[in-house]
């Protein structure tokens, strides 16, 4: 009997492995609708915990609602935990292991999404996402999945796509075109050179592929490729990243640019061959006019992903469960790079979570890109009246603008709702779809605004954000006249940018001389309780031992009577779940003239109550 002395080949790989106990997991839960499993590992590949949806330990789930609509406490979402955060619960061993470990979560579900556009009037998509969003690793996803030159059946097995019902289907059935325009064009460094050599490089590789097809011009891609369908009747999916590299490269070479999209259009526009056309990059799809450059393509972008959003970047569910994973507060993790509001969807930039798990600390990883710097220049000039507006949006403000008019690229701006609409395609803003405005997302890009602006004719803007340390700590102290001072101060000093003619913008200029609250607060502005509308509330954030403040502006009126607003309106309620002290805070503008030389237009009243 002759016995085998070498070690199996086919055995399952660690990431297998444990991708396989996920899945076991997942069988456990009892979510009819729902079945998700996780493990957690550590570096040295021990499970050290693993988890599925569900109740948590120690709770009867047979006991709790399944269903998903209806009244919410009849519904499952108020019992259920995430398979994440169950195996981050279950954990019973030591914190240092459970520090840098790793968690499999399967999010292969956006192969799906492409799968249901395969060969339809929708097959031709272009996703526009800022840098280090993750835009080339999805990319390389869907190059693994599709390629007939890739046996990826494996490495797809245990995860969600896998139960698909398209994935036996698509898996590795496709000819796939991949390319990364910005290696072409570095290559060539000319628009006619790039599109030379990426034809020559793609025909190499066709070539070798399927040497037997007749072809009436050999040296011509897009007469290759139908000859390729004609023939052998197979289709070929094209994957292009930085496909916008053109326009930020030259940004003002109207003839180059247009080069590169009527390439584009002859290559991809209405061509039997195309199974599916996946684009990437920063910027949307250049436009002449209303009207597209590609108008075949369906577009995704930071102004409307549509039902791609959960996959354009770290969901709240996934921070949640890292913060846990690392010992890292979630409450700070979220002040400093959430903000990326999609149509409901809570996104963080992926790589700025990641550097800040691993570094154990809060900074900002933000990576300037070629983009910004040269718009930075329009932001220094003060053109469209940039500056009152930047300030207004450093001070927590909300700016309404229209983003479709924009051209999507770097040369044509016509109002300042194009250069916010680009600020907001490269991550330095965020657009809530709902009420057409954007505003800074989080900390870290605010500290990037603070850095654009020390320079430049920005002084009284930036001594004002270095006092307002100072401006809070008197407030707190209850110091009324040292306060309506500084405020008297900061109007007099910004007078030029932030002219007051109402509440709203006294509201915006009190904003801006509170800015260091923003370490210690949840600022909110115009919020509904009570009676009525808060101007300002200072709600402390989790683990800060300061107290609450809630702040009335008045107009022409008095401070004492912004004070007693607050306790007729109940303005207090906003505080529901916070308990400790309160400082009110009543300020007054008067806007009638003085000749006198002591005059002061600020007034200020401030009370302390408990709750």
């Amino acid at each position: 009997m002759q016995v085998d002395s070498k070690a199996r080949k086919d055995y399952l790989s660690w990431d297998e492995y444990f991708m396989a106990v996920a899945k076991l997991s997942a069988m456990r839960s009892k979510d009819p609708h729902t079945q998700v499993g996780a493990c957690i590992v550590s570096n040295d590949n021990r499970i050290l915990s693993i988890g599925y949806n569900g109740a948590p330990n120690g709770f009867n789930d047979e006991k709790f609602p399944w269903g998903r609509e209806g009244n919410p406490l009849e519904t499952k979402y108020l019992y259920v935990v995430h398979a994440e955060r169950n195996a981050i619960l279950n954990y019973r061993g030591s914190r240092k292991d459970l520090e840098n470990s790793k968690i499999y979560v399967d999010k292969t579900m956006l192969i799906s999404e492409m799968n249901q556009n395969l060969n339809t009037e929708h097959q031709n998509i272009c996703v526009s996402r800022p840098r280090r969003f993750g835009k080339s690793m999805t990319a390389n996803m869907l190059v693994a999945y599709y390629s007939k030159g890739c046996d990826s059946k494996n490495m797809f097995a245990d995860y969600k796509i896998a139960q698909d019902e398209s994935f036996e289907a698509n898996l590795n059935k496709y000819n796939v075109l991949h390319v990364n325009m910005l290696d072409f064009l570095n290559r060539a460094q000319t628009v006619d050179g790039m599109i030379d050599y990426l034809q020559k490089r793609l025909l190499w590789d066709i070539r070798r592929e399927y040497g037997d097809v007749d072809c009436f011009d050999r040296e011509d891609l897009i007469d290759v490729l139908e000859n390729i369908y004609s023939q052998k009747k197979q289709k070929f999916i094209i994957i292009i990243d930085e496909w916008d590299c053109i326009f930020r490269k030259y940004p003002g070479d109207d003839e180059a640019q247009k080069k590169y999209l009527d390439f584009l259009c002859l290559w991809m526009k209405d061509k039997p061959y195309i199974a599916l056309a996946y684009m990437t990059g920063i910027l949307p799809i250049k436009k002449y006019g209303e009207h597209s450059a590609l108008n075949m393509f369906d577009e995704y972008s930071m102004t409307n992903q549509r039902e791609l959003a959960e996959f354009t970047g770290f969901t709240e569910e996934e921070v949640q469960s890292l913060c846990v994973s690392y010992g890292m507060p979630y409450d700070r993790m979220k002040q400093w790079y959430d903000g990326y509001d999609l149509k409901g969807v809570q996104i963080y930039n992926p790589r700025s979570v990641v550097m800040s798990l691993l570094g154990h600390d809060f900074d900002s990883y933000w990576t300037k890109t070629e983009t910004y710097e040269a718009l930075k220049k329009y932001i220094q000039m003060d053109m469209y009246h940039l500056k009152a507006l930047i300030t207004q949006l450093i001070s927590g403000s909300r700016i309404r603008i229209n983003p479709d008019k924009f051209q999507n690229d770097m040369s044509t701006f016509a109002s300042v709702d194009d250069v916010f609409t680009l600020l907001v395609h490269l991550g330095y803003l965020t657009y809530d779809f709902e009420n057409k405005t954007v505003s800074i997302p989080n900390q870290e890009v605010q500290k990037e605004f603070i850095n654009c602006i020390e320079d430049g004719g920005w002084e009284p803007v930036m001594d004002a954000i270095r006092n307002s340390e100072t401006l809070l700590q008197a407030t707190i102290d209850g110091k009324e006249e040292y306060v309506a001072e500084m405020i008297e101060q900061v109007h007099q000093e910004n007078i030029s940018i932030l002219k007051y003619n109402d509440e709203n913008s006294m509201s915006c200029v009190l904003s801006l001389a509170y800015y260091a609250a923003r370490k210690d607060y949840v600022m909110y502005r115009e919020l509904a309780v009570g009676k009525g509308f808060a101007d300002i509330v200072f709600v402390p954030r989790k683990f800060r031992d300061v107290p609450a403040i809630v702040v009335e502006l008045k107009w022409d009126k008095s401070s004492d009577a912004a004070i007693a607003q607050i306790k007729k309106k109940q303005y207090m309620q906003s505080l529901k779940d916070y308990h400790g002290q309160v400082i009110l805070a009543g300020i007054n503008y008067d806007s009638t003239d003085s000749t006198k030389d002591d005059y002061k237009r600020h007034s200020c009243s401030i009370e302390k109550i408990n709750l």
